[in-house]
């Protein structure tokens, strides 16, 4: 075995009474600084030791409700675009946002991941086709929404970051409307008399509806269907989805606020909404893929089978369900249709009278596992609500 020399431990004994001393020394001269530094290094430590894996961001989307995002809408949107002249029609076009920001609204925060994505840099898809120097076309913008939907981008894009809000106890009474021969909303007239129901109309129209077809399904159902829910036509009715609606009457030189520059008067960072009564695969078993229609169903928090076109529900006013003068776009309780609504036609003192509520809940108290698909999708499985019990009692019966 290897000894070290005496000498050699007289050094090492000396130079660790050295070390000893200094430290002895900025220990009382520093005393605080010396515990927090010690204190930093021991947390940095177990930091390092119990650090989850980093989770990668995802650059090919653009979420605007994270809070790096949260801008002036102006600070990366330009009004109007470069291409509103010849993004719609000549007659429809109008000043409004048509296009993706420029470069310069990206780089000033993901220069990095602009230069060093190889061999694209995946931030440039969430506007480019097939990002290169060679290829710089652009997906169509999301305004036109009718010119988006029709892209293959569409297709696997997230629903909008925003809702809208929209007043419409200050529209009910005012608006009439007339269309240019492609259909888009061009001219709304004030007026101090106009029904409700010719408002409406304006902005929402029944979707797909049967007309005299003679076929009441979206798609053909299965043979043995039953009573099981399956889409009918005629379901859901029809909202603005651009600035078409809007910009006629808050156009650029209408003086009319807000103005088509006032972009978060209107666009509200979308909050977490109610569980909807939507099935992701009942959509595609049916064979749902309208965009519109998927977003319409996905955001219905209670009934998943009222049809709009149908004969004793077409001759009802609008305001006969709906609260319009109360109703709040970005508030989901504002906008939910009342079971009360309902049970003036489907409510009776017994099953035998033929109300439907009765039915379905006579076939839930014959079997727990019974499922309400009468009018509801994924809704159908859980508890009745204390609101049917109700209705079902008001209209003389027992629940």
């Amino acid at each position: 075995m290897l000894e070290r020399c005496p000498k050699t431990n007289r050094r090492v004994r000396a130079g660790l009474v050295t070390l000893s001393f200094f430290v002895a020394v900025i220990v009382a001269v520093y005393p605080e600084e010396f515990v927090q530094t010690a204190l930093s290094q021991a947390r940095r430590s177990r930091t390092t030791r119990n650090a989850r894996p980093a989770v990668a961001k995802k650059y090919s989307e653009f979420p605007h409700n994270v809070p790096a995002h949260k801008k002036e809408c102006v600070s990366c949107h330009t009004f109007p675009s470069d291409n509103w002249k010849t993004v719609r029609a000549e007659a429809d076009a109008f000043p409004d946002v048509t296009e993706y920001p420029k470069h310069e609204s990206c780089l000033s925060c993901h220069r990095q991941q602009f230069f060093r994505g190889r061999p694209a840099p995946v931030v440039c898809s969430i506007c480019h086709t097939n990002p290169s120097p060679r290829d710089s076309s652009r997906h169509p913008f999301p305004n036109p929404r009718e010119l988006f939907d029709a892209s293959p981008k569409a297709k696997t894009a997230r629903s909008s970051d925003f809702e809208i809000q929209f007043p419409h106890d200050k529209h009910i009474d005012i608006v009439t409307a007339s269309r240019s021969s492609s259909g888009i909303f061009r001219k709304a007239s004030f007026l101090s008399n106009v029904a409700a129901e010719e408002s409406c109309v304006v902005c929402h129209k029944t979707m797909n509806p049967e007309g005299t077809s003679g076929d009441e399904y979206v798609s053909k159902p299965p043979a043995n269907i039953g009573d099981g829910f399956w889409l009918k036509k005629g379901t859901f009715k029809s909202a603005p989805i651009g600035h078409a609606s809007c910009m006629t009457c808050h156009a650029q030189d209408s003086g009319l606020a807000p103005a088509p520059t006032d972009c978060a008067t209107c666009h509200k960072v979308a909050q977490p909404q109610p569980p909807a009564d939507f099935d992701a695969k009942v959509a595609t078993q049916m064979g749902v893929a309208d965009r519109v229609t998927l977003e319409a169903w996905r955001r219905r928090d209670s009934s998943g089978k009222f049809r709009h076109e149908f004969a004793s529900h077409a001759e009802l006013s609008c305001d006969t369900c709906h609260t319009v003068a109360t109703m709040n776009t970005t508030v989901p309780s504002t906008k939910k249709v009342a079971i009360s609504s309902c049970s003036m036609c489907h409510a009776t003192a017994t099953a035998a009278d033929g109300g439907a509520l009765n039915i379905e809940m006579d076939g839930r108290k014959a079997d727990p596992k019974f499922q309400c698909t009468k009018c509801h999708v994924t809704f159908g499985t859980r508890p009745v609500p204390e609101s049917h019990k109700k209705a079902i009692i008001d209209a003389g019966g027992t629940p």
